[in-house]
């Protein structure tokens, strides 16, 4: 039989080594996940999609295709006052923040300034990095359990007949 390749609901062993070009390692672990699942940035799925155990592919994502463009990113508008008093609110600076609703760290860029509001873009905090991997594909399965063998069935109505 076939080794089966990476596809949308099967279960992935990986090993993967992600880092900022030229700079800070991002990951090196062994990984599970399920393809297409969610938990998996989209960008290393597209990489792995198709390959069977022991396949290794390694290069680089550019920065947009890894966290999009930063100018596709959403803008919201902020009360001024959200920010400390003696904040430098240029166009085109940015601050570190938190996503209220996902908890993560992220980079918002001033686009605006009025009086009373701010225009601020959420961005990645690695949008505009390049990033280097390496993965190897050491397992590929179905993540539902095998089926019982019938032996295993039949002891089970039997135990419902007693």
């Amino acid at each position: 039989m076939a080794e089966p390749k990476v596809a949308k609901g099967l279960k992935v062993t990986l090993k993967v080594d992600l880092s900022v070009v030229g700079g800070a390692q991002l990951e090196k672990s062994t990984v599970e996940f399920v393809q297409g699942g969610g938990t998996m940035p989209s960008f290393v799925e597209k990489v792995i999609d198709g390959l069977s155990k022991g396949d290794k592919r390694e290069g680089v994502f550019k920065a947009a295709d890894a966290f999009g463009h930063p100018s596709q990113q959403p803008v919201k508008t902020v009360k001024r006052s959200e920010f400390p008093k003696d904040a430098k609110l240029e166009k085109g600076e940015r601050f570190a923040g938190q996503d209220p609703a996902t908890k993560m760290n992220i980079v918002l860029q001033i686009e605006k300034v009025s009086a009373d509001t701010v225009d601020i873009r959420y961005m990645h905090p690695l949008a505009e990095k390049d990033i280097k991997y390496s993965v190897e594909v050491i397992q590929v399965r179905d993540p539902r359990p095998p089926p019982m063998p019938a032996s295993a069935i039949l002891d089970l109505e039997e135990m419902k007949e007693e």
